[in-house]
């Protein structure tokens, strides 16, 4: 019953995508399932599994992975005390500055985040932070354009996490740093939607610091049979606000000592 739960939600949210058109919450779908007691959320990341194998399968290419819900605000509105995760594909790349097609969105938001790109395989089921930065060839700056298969955005943990923890796309800076000529914990962002300051926030709203979000993801891989490795792209987490996108937008986010990053959107198709 529960693998065939599993199984009709993942085509839900895949048709979703497909179609673009959102469809309702799965949160019901997946608890009534689950029944009484039940781990609803261990339900959600196997839809999340199926709908990777299936991109995979497809000749996409998994190129790292996106932690969400790295606010405490966003963690006690929905009931958590914990970050999500997602996967990231080549296809959900988008280069700083080139127009992104409308087509490629669906309720799009944008929210500022630093990237970190491994340079090392992190396979141990505990790491450190120093595991970590020994790990990371730089960082970047990045805009995660997250998107949503579920109408109105009508989300609670469940859903997001099934959904791919609510991925969309995201753009990366093109001047890599190295860790230590950052200051992860005080550097300011501010995010601009054409011209105007519309987001804002400094490295501590991820988890206190970036670094400690990256361990967590790389203890919860590890965890799962599927390490972080050399080359990966990880989006520690949004650093302000998330902000709705419009067709014709253009959002620049500067990052204190990473430098800026930009998302163009097209006009509707």
């Amino acid at each position: 019953m529960i693998d065939e739960v599993v199984q009709q939600v993942a085509q839900r949210l895949w048709r979703a995508a497909e179609l673009r058109q959102p469809t309702p919450p799965v949160r019901e779908e997946l608890a009534a399932a689950a029944g009484p007691g039940g781990d609803v959320l261990t339900m959600a990341y196997q839809v999340q599994q199926v709908l990777s194998e299936r991109r995979l399968a497809g000749g996409e290419r998994l190129v790292g992975r996106k932690i969400g819900l790295t606010s405490k605000a966003v963690q006690r509105q929905l009931g958590v005390d914990a970050p999500d995760f997602g996967a990231l594909f080549a296809t959900m790349a988008a280069g700083d500055g080139e127009e992104i097609a409308w087509s490629r969105t669906l309720q799009p938001k944008v929210e500022a985040e630093i990237a970190l790109v491994l340079q090392r395989d992190l396979p141990h089921l505990s790491h450190t932070v120093a595991d970590v930065i020994s790990a990371t060839a730089y960082a970047l700056p990045a805009l995660e354009v997250v998107g949503s298969r579920i109408a109105d955005w009508d989300i609670r943990l469940a859903d997001t996490v099934a959904d791919n923890a609510s991925s969309g796309l995201f753009v990366l800076g093109t001047r890599p740093v190295t860790l230590d000529r950052l200051d992860l914990v005080d550097c300011g962002m501010v995010m601009e939607r054409r011209g105007e300051p519309v987001s804002s926030g400094v490295g501590a709203a991820c988890l206190g610091n970036p670094l400690n979000a990256a361990v967590w993801l790389a203890d919860t891989m590890a965890r799962l049979g599927a390490p972080l490795r050399a080359g990966d792209v990880l989006l520690t987490g949004a650093l302000g606000p998330m902000v709705a996108a419009a067709p014709g937008d253009v959002f620049q986010a500067r990052i204190e000592g990473l430098g800026s990053v930009r998302a163009v959107f097209g006009g509707r198709d």
